[in-house]
C-alpha cells in the first residue's frame, strides 16, 4: 500500500472540512500505451507482483526491470485531472485509489477521484465511483448503537489517501480522510463505514452503549480520529488504521476496536500520526511497521520516526527516531524505509540503520538525482529495489551499489509525432512547476555538438530574470535546470516564462508556467 506525495504537500489544511462538491466525468478505454519511460516524475505510490512494478502518479508498469515501460489509460487518468494516490497489489488483484486537486477560495483541495478495480493482473481495469456518502446517511448502526453520523457527502477532502486487500477475505478498505475508514465486500460496488474510536474513548466495543457523533472534526463537532489516513489488513486478518490520532486495531474475528497514541512512555507511538502502515513476514512472525509522525496539529509534542510491533499491538519499539519516513518495503529480511533523509536499510530488523542518499546513475546516461533528494516511496520486485522521488524513479539490482534512473521522457523531433510523443525541439518538465513541490525544473534541449549552451529565462513582459550556463556533455540531449530563483537569488513570482536556449549556432525556445 503506497498513498502519493501530493497528500504529504497539504497534510493539515485539511482538518478545516467543509467544501461544495462538482461532478467528476470519467471514462474506461482500458488502453494500455508503450510510453519510453515513466510519465510523470513524482513517483510516490508503487505496487508489485514478482517482476511486475506498478507506479504513480500516472499509472506505469514494467515487467522488466524498466527496460519497457505501458501507461494504462483509463479515462481522466490519462490527462492532468487524475492521479494515482494509492495503490495495492494482491496475487491478480490491483486496487489503485484516485484523486485530483480541486482549486477553491481556500487554496488547492484534494479530492476523491474513485477507483480502479483489475482482477486479471492488470490487463482490464474497472471504474468505481469515490466512497462518499448522500445528505440522509445521517445514522450508522455499531452494535446495539445507532449513532449520528456526519454525512462526507462531496469528493472534496475524500481522497484515497490509502486502500488495501484483505489476503483472506477479499474485502478491500480505504482510508479517505473526510469519510474516515471504510470497506468493501463487493471489490468497491459499494463500502460500509467503519465506526473507530471518538477522541475522548481508546476503545469502543459494538456490547456497550454509546452516544457520540461518528464523522471528523468539522468545527466543534467530530473527532480527530475519525479522519482516515492509512489501512492495512495484515495475514492474520487482524486491522490496522491509522489517524493522526493514532493507530486503531481491531484483531481478526472482532469488531471491537483499540487505539494506541504516543505518549512518551517506552511502549508507546513516535508519534500519534500514522502515514503507512505495512506488514512484513520474518521467520513465520508477522511484524507491523508503521511510519509515524509528530502531530503538532493535534497539540502533541512527540516525534517523527518508525514504531513496530511483533505482536498484534501488545506492545511497541520505536526505531529511527527524528526521522521522518513515508514508505516501506522489505526482501529477505532486509526493511528499505523511505524518508526525507533519502533509503534507510536494516538487515537486523531496526536495531541498526544504512543510509543511501545518493542514486547516481551507473549506466552512462549521466543521470544523478539532487543530492538530498527525499524518498517518498520504495518497493521490490523479484530483482530489483525501486525508490520513488519527485524528481524520478531509481532501481538497483546489487542492493543499492549501483543504480539506473527513470525520468519522463519526451523525445525530441520523433520520427512519428502525435498526440502521446509531440513533435518538440525543447521542453521543460515539471510544467507547471512548483518550487515547493519539485525543487527545480528541467530544461530538455539538443546541445548540436556545442561546448556551452546558454538559458535565458524572461518573465511575461520579456524581462530576463535569469541567465543559466550549462556544459554540453557529449550525449546530444541535454538537461539544465532551474530552481526558480532570478538571478538575486528570490524566488520568481507565479505566472509565466520563457525560457531561450542558445546552443551550437541554435536557438529554441519554450515556456515554464511557475505555480505555488
Amino acid at each position: 500500500m503506497r498513498r502519493a506525495f501530493l497528500i504529504i504537500m497539504l497534510l493539515m489544511p485539511a482538518l478545516a472540512l467543509g467544501a461544495k462538491g462538482q461532478s467528476v466525468p470519467y471514462s474506461i478505454t482500458n488502453d494500455h500505451i508503450d510510453v519510453p519511460s515513466i510519465s510523470a516524475n513524482t513517483v510516490s505510490t508503487m505496487g508489485s507482483r514478482g517482476d511486475t512494478l506498478w507506479a504513480g502518479s500516472f499509472l506505469n508498469m514494467t515487467a522488466d526491470g524498466g527496460d519497457s515501460w505501458t501507461e494504462v489509460a483509463i479515462g481522466d487518468i490519462s490527462d492532468d485531472r487524475y492521479r494515482v494516490f494509492s495503490l495495492d497489489v494482491r496475487g491478480d488483484e490491483v486496487l489503485v485509489g484516485l484523486g485530483f486537486n480541486t482549486q477553491t477560495l481556500q487554496g488547492t483541495m484534494q479530492s476523491a477521484g474513485g477507483f480502479l478495480y483489475s482482477g486479471d493482473g492488470g490487463h482490464t481495469f474497472e471504474y468505481r465511483f469515490p466512497q462518499i456518502d448522500t445528505r440522509i446517511d445521517t445514522v450508522i448502526t455499531y452494535g446495539n448503537n445507532r449513532l449520528r453520523a456526519l454525512p462526507a457527502a462531496e469528493r472534496e477532502e475524500a481522497p484515497p489517501y490509502d486502500v488495501a486487500i484483505d489476503p483472506s477475505t477479499g474485502d478491500v478498505w480505504v482510508a479517505g480522510w473526510s469519510t474516515g475508514i471504510r470497506r468493501s465486500p463487493d471489490k468497491g460496488e459499494t463500502w460500509e463505514r467503519v465506526v473507530l474510536p471518538p477522541d475522548h474513548l481508546t476503545e469502543i466495543d459494538p456490547q456497550n452503549e454509546y452516544d457520540f457523533v461518528v464523522g471528523p472534526r468539522r468545527g466543534a463537532i467530530g473527532h480527530i480520529n475519525h479522519l482516515g489516513f492509512s489501512v492495512l489488513v495484515d495475514s492474520e486478518g487482524n486491522v490496522w488504521a491509522g489517524t493522526p490520532m493514532g493507530i486503531n486495531r481491531r484483531l481478526a474475528g472482532e469488531e471491537r476496536w483499540q487505539r494506541f497514541s504516543a505518549s512518551g512512555a517506552p511502549n508507546a507511538l513516535v508519534g500519534s500520526w500514522v502515514i503507512a502502515i505495512d506488514e512484513m513476514i520474518h521467520d513465520d512472525q508477522s511484524i507491523i511497521w508503521m511510519a509515524t509522525w509528530n502531530a503538532a496539529e493535534t497539540g502533541e509534542a512527540y516525534r517523527d520516526g518508525i514504531t513496530i510491533t511483533r505482536d498484534a499491538g501488545e506492545t511497541f519499539e520505536k526505531v529511527l527516531i527524528g526521522e521522518r519516513i513515508y514508505d516501506f518495503a522489505f526482501r529477505d529480511g532486509t526493511v528499505y524505509a523511505a524518508g526525507d533523509a533519502g533509503l534507510f536499510i536494516s538487515d537486523d530488523l531496526g536495531a541498526t540503520w544504512e543510509t543511501i542518499r545518493d542514486f547516481n546513475d551507473t549506466t552512462g546516461r549521466s543521470r544523478r538525482f539532487r543530492l538530498g533528494l527525499p524518498a517518498f516511496s520504495v518497493e521490490t520486485t523479484r530483482s530489483g529495489l525501486w525508490v520513488g522521488t519527485s524528481d524520478g524513479l531509481a532501481v538497483s539490482e546489487d542492493g543499492g551499489e549501483s543504480w539506473r534512473t527513470f525520468r519522463t521522457e519526451i523525445p525530441l523531433d520523433p520520427d512519428e509525432p502525435g498526440d502521446r510523443v509531440p513533435a518538440v525541439e525543447t521542453f521543460a518538465y515539471p510544467n507547471p512547476f512548483s518550487a515547493n513541490a519539485s525543487q527545480f525544473v528541467r530544461i530538455r534541449f539538443d546541445g548540436n555538438d556545442a561546448s556551452t549552451a546558454r538559458i535565458n529565462i524572461f518573465d511575461f513582459e520579456m524581462r530576463l530574470v535569469r541567465t543559466i550556463e550549462h556544459n554540453v556533455t557529449s550525449d546530444a540531449i541535454q538537461e539544465a535546470v532551474w530552481d526558480g530563483r532570478s538571478s538575486s537569488g528570490l524566488r520568481v513570482a507565479n505566472g509565466p516564462y520563457i525560457y531561450v536556449v542558445e546552443a551550437g549556432g541554435n536557438r529554441v525556445d519554450g515556456k515554464i508556467l511557475v505555480v505555488e
